[in-house]
């Protein structure tokens, strides 16, 4: 298909979406299938994989080898890092399997399987990262390389490990925070503090 002239796909590209935002690029061999969203000034490495139904929003960058399937929808300045694995479906089973007609049923509509999975603006997911299906990563989150993600994830939250676990908080500019002697939790890099509370963890204003 013939995109529009603020689009740039590699000549080895299969871009089947019409619904692709200026200034995205797709790189060698990515395949974006119909119905698929990919917003502006998104970076789609080499060897991506978008499946009919994803959505990924505005300036979104995803590097080599990512598989993004149906379900998974990805908000506006995520960083997914090469190799990141997601998921959908909680017990999966080849769908063309015989003689089990509860896998048969299963599998006539989609209502039945898929598991969505949001990773929310400003997150970073780092290379080859494993999200479990039905997983919310919060805004400005980071993952880990090779963590394995099995629950939900609150905003600017660290988290390292098979099975990831909490390790502590990140700032906007990506760096991890540090407890300051009034027990705020600082940026070094960009100065900005922030207050824990019971549940998420708070940008001071004063």
């Amino acid at each position: 298909m013939t995109l529009p002239d603020s689009v740039y796909a590699h000549p080895t590209a299969l871009c089947e979406s019409h619904d692709i935002g200026r200034g995205t690029r797709i790189w060698a061999y990515a395949h974006v299938m119909q119905d698929v969203h990919v917003g502006v000034e998104c970076n789609l490495s080499d060897h991506v994989f978008v499946e009919s139904g994803a959505y990924i929003g505005d300036r979104v960058t995803v590097k080599n080898h990512v598989l993004i399937w149906r379900g998974i929808h990805i908000e506006d300045d995520v960083f997914v890092g090469p190799g990141a694995i997601f998921t959908n479906d909680r017990y999966p089973r080849s769908p063309r399997m015989a003689g089990v007609p509860a896998v048969t049923r299963r599998y006539s509509h989609t209502d039945h399987w898929l598991v969505p999975t949001r990773v929310c603006r400003g997150a970073s997911l780092g290379g080859g990262a494993i999200i479990l299906p039905g997983i919310t990563i919060g805004t400005y989150a980071m993952i880990a390389a090779g963590a394995i993600v099995t629950h939900d994830v609150i905003p600017h939250q660290l988290i390292v490990g098979n099975p990831g676990r909490h390790q502590g908080w990140v700032c906007f500019c990506g760096r991890r925070l540090s407890r300051s002697e009034a027990g705020a939790w600082m940026c070094s890099t960009c100065k900005h503090r922030f207050q824990q509370t019971a549940q998420e963890l708070l940008l001071c204003t004063d």
